[in-house]
């Protein structure tokens, strides 16, 4: 039997309606279940991905070789790469997403008036949320573990290189999300894997309350410019670490190591090596680099460290590479270190390393970062690492959320005013 043919374009939009108006009546089922029946769900849903997992691994299979196939790069087929190990922490993920405090309810704020009247600022889910991302197959479990606590519902929308991988993760996540009482409309993957539906959801404004995009430039930046919704924007990770004169040098080089080549495809990996002019060892640095086989591009005085180095051109100051591939510049100290990452930072994580505190304070100070770390890995910048549970990515904006978006920032709030009578004169 051939497969049903995709929707066609004017189709989609009633396609992405009809999902928005099931998942608005999920919400509400969703909205009014106590926190530990949402806890047990999740619960209920991690168990299930456990129970699943033959046939997720099977399903990635067939994705890592489509993928090959269609000339994925390394960086890109290790963020779709499954294993068991990595099944099992996204089911821990889940686990422990469930675990953390609800926020839905909670009173922000409480303050009485003259005329005594009482007002609260009580924290609420958004509603409906739409979650557009590649490659990475977890998102589909973190952003579902993540929406379902928050009392919100999801349409999520993940890339054609890890559809199979998505369907197998959502179809075991509802099975444990139903068991456990929360409608499967709560948690919705798009049937399509039409690009049209994309466009349809960026228009579907007040049927879907905000869109998360989770990807590469290209995707982030066409969501900004087509949606009607509001955007949570996760930007690329154009991630500096700012090694010190005043740094100790194992440490520096414990750091960088890790900071690049721990995993190379995450958005928290280095991407840029600033040296200070005046530190001690700066072979010390780049040799490890070398030897673990990234390449290195850097500037004339990068160079003159290794003749290993290439000369960078002048746009890899400014790429996001996922990839064993480093810039490397070396600058006049800390004003020039501020210089550089204001000019080519894309404001998701820079770090300082220093044993010179008066020196850290001022970086953690001026570095207008959504995460700003001090001796301490950018690998680091996750969700998890921050206690927060599972993330469904580093907001890199200003307003609403910022840094690693967890269970807090997918919340609003809303006004509760009691009275006893009260009438404006």
């Amino acid at each position: 039997m051939s497969a049903a043919p995709a929707p066609q374009p004017e189709s989609v939009t009633d396609l992405v309606e009809g999902l928005a108006h099931s998942a608005r009546k999920a919400q509400r089922v969703l909205a009014r279940m106590d926190s530990p029946a949402k806890e047990q769900a999740l619960k209920l849903a991690a168990t299930a991905l456990r129970a699943a997992e033959a046939d997720i691994l099977a399903a990635n299979a067939r994705d890592m070789a489509n993928g090959e196939t269609n000339g994925l790069t390394g960086a890109m087929l290790d963020r779709l790469k499954l294993t068991p190990e990595r099944l099992a922490g996204m089911a821990d993920a889940v686990e422990q997403v469930a675990s953390l405090a609800d926020p839905v309810g909670e009173v922000i704020s409480e303050a009485a008036r003259p005329n005594g009247m009482v007002l609260q600022r009580l924290r609420i889910p958004v509603g409906v949320i739409g979650i557009i991302y590649e490659s990475r197959p977890n998102v589909t479990a973190d952003a579902a573990a993540l929406c379902v606590r928050s009392g919100n519902a999801t349409i999520l929308r993940g890339g054609s290189e890890a559809v199979h991988s998505n369907r197998a993760i959502h179809k075991a996540l509802v099975a444990g999300l139903v068991e456990g009482g929360v409608p499967a409309e709560a948690v919705q993957l798009m049937p399509t894997q039409d690009r049209a539906a994309v466009g349809a959801m960026l228009a579907a404004a007040g049927l879907i309350d905000m869109i998360v995009p989770r990807g590469g430039k290209s995707l982030v930046a066409r969501v900004q410019a087509d949606a009607r919704v509001p955007v949570l924007a996760h930007l690329d990770g154009i991630n500096h670490t700012f090694v010190h004169a005043a740094a100790d040098p194992a440490m520096a080089k414990a750091i960088v190591l890790n900071a690049k080549m721990r995993r190379t495809g995450i958005c928290g990996a280095m991407e840029t090596l600033l040296i200070d002019a005046t530190y001690p060892d700066p072979h010390g640095l780049v040799e490890p680099l070398l030897e673990a086989g990234c390449e290195l591009r850097g500037d004339a005085r990068a160079r003159a460290i290794d003749p290993r180095i290439a000369l960078a051109a002048a746009n890899d100051w400014d790429t996001e590479y996922l990839d064993a591939i480093l810039s490397v510049a070396v600058v006049d100290g800390l004003d020039a270190a501020l210089a550089h990452i204001a000019a080519h930072a894309s404001g998701h994580t820079d770090a300082i390393v220093t044993d010179d505190q008066a020196v850290a304070d001022r970086f953690l100070a001026e570095v207008d970062s959504a995460i700003v770390m001090h001796n301490a890995s950018s690998q680091f910048a996750d969700g998890g690492e921050f206690g927060l549970g599972a993330e469904i990515g580093i907001a890199t904006g200003r307003l609403h959320a910022r840094g690693p978006v967890a269970l807090e920032g997918l919340t609003t709030y809303k006004w509760l005013v009691r009275g006893a009578g009260q009438v404006r004169p």
